[in-house]
């Protein structure tokens, strides 16, 4: 049961409010004084104080300052027939949650006190899964849940090869680095290389390292990342991207835990734990022979597979909560959560950047946003369907011929959208919608986008 505290010298004014919340199904409680109202937070720690700005003993704000002064966790919400802006200014700034004029509309309050207490319990929410269950992969899905244990395993179990499969913006990186943290290993570095990222004739020489003198370029004697990371985990993202020639070398320090620089004859032995990624399918890579059959295996020990966002529906108010508290304390915002729609709107995008592509969007709305309130106007168009390639042009495409949209071919007309609206720039387009450039690149390809 939600508990609220009214505080307000007009008797009147509190009986409204008490029958009003007590008929919600509320905790109401009353205070006619400032003073007799810091007695009930400190004893009762309401979830939602409604202040009055002139009150007999002290002004409202000096009572805000206070409550605020004794670290109360207390939501509160303003009152005046006195209303100016200055005094909502202040009241915002010392930490008042929304600021409200007399006459109060009872429906104005409904909804802030809605809002407020779906804003605690996302919170609440963050506060079980990275606190008490201190896992930073965040959700309340059965999906999640398993992944948490499939990540404690792994950190048991600190000499297990695994393979995380998944499609961009899943969370692979954050997942390495969790199973890391939970092992053994957590005090020996953890290295992370983007195989797509680089050339493939620096590949080699990034993992093993070379000889002075190797080629024409190793002036040097340089210790690879396989070398560096000894005791430690070294994770190697978009692992099918590693080229032929290199793969063999991988296996055998996979399988005898040694390996030798570019250039080099002496066997260097290492205590390495391998932890690979890919959104690519390395079992179709072996049929068509870009990928080793014997390492596809080796790697293969231990798979997880992350699904998607769009699998997971109901993790996505949780994951919004989660960064709009995150953005609040980068960005200096205080944001208190979405309207109705714009949530709506959320749950049912298809999201195909996923993870990385909902925090990319949360992150632009608060940088836009007026208010505290994130609304439908602060998401891209085609997520509300006020454009087009929006959900309702979306419904018309499905029902065209009376034939539901491959997730391809949306994903292909929102990439399409997406570098319309950044004009054809590829960097911006991949951070908007939630990828790397490279991923980006090679769905251009895919779909055949110019």
């Amino acid at each position: 049961m939600p508990r609220i505290l009214i505080i307000d010298d007009d008797e009147d004014v509190r009986a409204m409010l008490n029958q009003h919340f007590t008929g919600r199904g509320w905790d109401a409680m009353q205070a006619g004084s400032g003073r007799a109202g810091i007695r009930l937070i400190d004893e009762y720690a309401p979830d939602v104080v409604l202040l009055d700005l002139r009150l007999p003993d002290a002004n409202g704000l000096d009572i805000l300052k206070l409550i605020k002064a004794h670290d109360s966790a207390s939501s509160i919400v303003m009152m005046t027939g006195w209303g100016t802006i200055e005094n909502a200014v202040l009241a915002i700034k010392e930490g008042a949650e929304q600021y409200l004029p007399k006459p109060i509309s009872l429906r104005d309050l409904d909804a802030v006190t809605e809002r407020i207490m779906e804003k605690r319990k996302l919170l609440l929410e963050n506060l079980y899964y990275q606190e008490r269950m201190d896992h930073p992969v965040v959700g309340r899905s059965m999906e999640v849940h398993k992944l948490h244990h499939l990540i404690d395993l792994m950190g048991e179990n600190a000499h297990t090869t695994v393979l995380l499969t998944g499609e961009s913006g899943t969370g692979k990186e954050l997942i390495a680095r969790e199973i890391h943290r939970r092992s053994p290993r957590r005090d020996r570095p953890f290295l992370d290389v983007t195989l797509a990222a680089l050339p493939e004739s620096l590949i080699e020489s990034q993992l093993f390292g070379h000889e002075r003198g190797a080629f024409t370029d190793a002036r040097e004697l340089k210790r690879g990342l396989l070398e560096v990371a000894d005791g430690g985990t070294v994770f190697l993202d978009e692992a099918g991207e590693m080229p032929l020639p290199v793969q063999p070398k991988l296996l055998r320090v996979l399988e005898t835990h040694c390996f030798k620089r570019v250039g080099g004859n002496r066997d260097i032995q290492v205590d390495v734990r391998v932890i690979a990624a890919t959104n690519r399918d390395l079992a179709r890579g072996v049929s068509e022979g870009w990928f080793r059959e014997d390492l596809y295996y080796r790697l293969s020990g231990f798979p997880i597979d992350i699904p998607p966002l769009r699998e997971r529906p109901e993790d996505i108010p949780v994951l919004a909560g989660y960064f709009v508290s995150q953005f609040n304390a980068t960005l200096n915002r205080n944001i208190t959560g979405f309207t109705e729609q714009a949530m709506h709107a959320l749950v049912k995008y298809p999201w195909p950047g996923n993870v990385r592509e909902l925090r990319n969007i949360v992150e632009r709305a608060m940088v836009l946003a007026a208010g505290t309130v994130i609304g439908g106007d602060l998401l891209p168009k085609d997520m509300t369907g006020m454009g087009e390639g929006g959900r309702h042009s979306r419904r018309r495409g499905r029902e065209e011929g009376g034939q539901h949209r491959s997730l391809a071919e949306m994903e292909q007309d929102h990439i399409r959208r997406i570098l319309a609206a950044e004009n054809g720039n590829r960097s911006h387009a991949a951070k908007v919608l939630g990828i790397s450039r490279s991923t980006l690149l090679e769905k251009m390809k895919k779909y055949e986008i110019p």
